[in-house]
């Protein structure tokens, strides 16, 4: 009787072991605008990788769609349920999200916003992210130099993403009209330049067909537009077909920031002449990095140098390089697409 008690509490052990084993594993929660967005595919693969390697529990989320808040705030409460360690996110909305998190943070989770800062950002334990102002300043100063002395005369475009100027739309709108060598007035705001060189601003929702519609509604307000600034590589595609269609894809600068694997092939077909390559990959990586030393060590990340995030990088990518500014061809970069 002995022998087969003993038996008994051996098979039960054994039995026990992989579930203690799965209990005690560390779970981490990263959630995303959408799950389509090849941006956040990308991010979602790099979180993932690095999950792996350290034995975490990934559990990810994803809106339903570009701005669904509901679905985010959700999903932020699962995770506090499920005794989360920590949170990766980018937030559809920056502001609305901000009481979940707050409420994830009291319960002792690290939250760390991915691409796009909350609002405000000290919302978050950290933000790691482009330095979005900087994607936008190098390629307005690649588009002046590429202009020259027409650049004091050239006519702009400004495909912004929508009404809302969100922190990241702004910062590349603003850091364009600075490294083009246009007075910004408030930094924090679009459209409020008075630079006769802009010849206006319009929405794309960081879509193709948004890039188009607003492409082809300021080429009706002036046809002979020469320089076109895009949030992102959908919209600068969708620019591009407007443009396409009256006869002016020869002759106009399109620019964008992304440096998705399709937007730096467009830049090898000439499509758009430069874009700012960021790295959504490095972003959930050291993301998922972070909250497991803080698990352990309890240390928080710290910012870059200067700025109020961790800045995970931004490269310069075109086919036409111009002196004093550092870049990278389409085909070097079609190795380092969003990685």
């Amino acid at each position: 009787m002995k022998k087969k008690l003993a038996c008994l509490a051996m098979v039960a052990a054994s039995m026990a072991t992989p579930y203690s084993l799965a209990t005690e594993q560390m779970v981490v929660g990263l959630i995303t605008k959408t799950n389509t967005n090849p941006f956040f595919v990308k991010m979602k693969e790099g979180a993932q990788a690095k999950a792996e390697e350290l034995g975490i529990d990934l559990r990810t989320y994803a809106g339903k769609f570009d701005g669904d808040n509901q679905s985010q705030v959700q999903a932020v409460e699962n995770l506090i349920s499920s005794g989360a360690k920590g949170i990766l996110i980018t937030p559809s909305d920056p502001a609305g999200i901000v009481p979940a998190i707050e409420k994830a943070r009291e319960a002792g989770l690290l939250v760390i916003a991915l691409d796009t800062p909350l609002s405000p950002a000290t919302a978050a334990d950290a933000t790691f992210a482009t330095d979005n102002f900087k994607a936008g300043q190098l390629i307005g100063e690649w588009a002046a130099a590429s202009l020259g002395d027409k650049a004091k005369n050239a006519k702009i475009a400004m495909l912004d993403l929508n009404s809302s100027e969100i922190t990241v739309d702004v910062a590349r709108d603003q850091g364009f009209l600075k490294g083009f060598g246009i007075d910004i007035k408030d930094p924090t705001d679009i459209g409020d330049e008075t630079d006769p060189r802009i010849v206006g601003n319009d929405v794309t929702n960081g879509a193709e067909e948004g890039g188009r519609r607003a492409m082809e509604n300021l080429l009706q307000k002036d046809p002979d537009i020469n320089v076109v600034y895009t949030i992102n590589e959908p919209a600068a595609a969708g620019a591009y077909e407007a443009l396409k269609a009256v006869g002016r894809d020869k002759d106009v600068l399109i620019v964008s920031v992304d440096g998705g694997c399709p937007g730096v092939s467009n830049i090898r077909d000439g499509v758009i002449g430069a874009t700012s390559m960021q790295f959504p990959l490095t972003m959930a990586s050291k993301g998922v990095e972070a909250i497991a030393k803080f698990s352990k060590t309890g240390s928080k990340p710290k910012n870059s140098k200067g700025l109020d995030f961790y800045n995970t990088g931004v490269e310069l990518i075109t086919d036409k390089p111009v002196g004093g500014i550092s870049s990278m061809r389409s085909k070097d970069g079609l190795d380092f697409c969003w990685g």
